[in-house]
């Protein structure tokens, strides 16, 4: 099973931004602890700031991967072309947040990908990708 994981804007920075928030980890370093822990699968990841980068990584994973766990960051709250992608392509998407997105500002209450996701997980710190990816492996039993 092969799994995508897609991070949007401002992710690079994990281990260094508001780490009360986001923990003191890069995602490099988790990325690693995934690849362990899950590495019976073939998992790849894909970082970018551009949201048009993004929905062409989103196009492309139809043909390639089995799922997809997204963390489109602020653009979730903004960028109907991201849900567009997802409503769009045959793989399924989760969604995740490292944060309890509805804890925190009002403009965070909202998501245009979650109406067109498999599911969504938040709050969990970077757990929530295991979370996601675990999503899969039950759908494979």
């Amino acid at each position: 099973m092969k799994i995508l994981i897609i991070n949007g804007p401002n992710l690079n920075l994990l281990g260094t931004r508001e780490p009360e928030i986001y923990g003191g980890k890069t995602f490099e370093e988790y990325f690693s602890h995934l690849q362990f822990k899950f590495r019976k699968l073939e998992l790849s990841y894909f970082q970018n700031n551009i949201e048009g980068e993004i929905i062409n990584e989103l196009h492309k994973a139809s043909e390639t991967f089995d799922g997809v766990v997204l963390n489109a960051a602020a653009y979730t709250h903004t960028s109907v072309a991201i849900a567009d992608a997802v409503k769009a392509i045959a793989v399924p998407v989760v969604e995740v947040h490292i944060s309890n997105i509805h804890a925190r500002e009002e403009f965070r209450h909202k998501s245009f990908i979650s109406p067109h996701a498999k599911g969504v997980i938040f709050g969990f710190g970077l757990k929530s990708y295991d979370l996601a990816i675990s999503c899969f492996i039950e759908d494979e039993s």
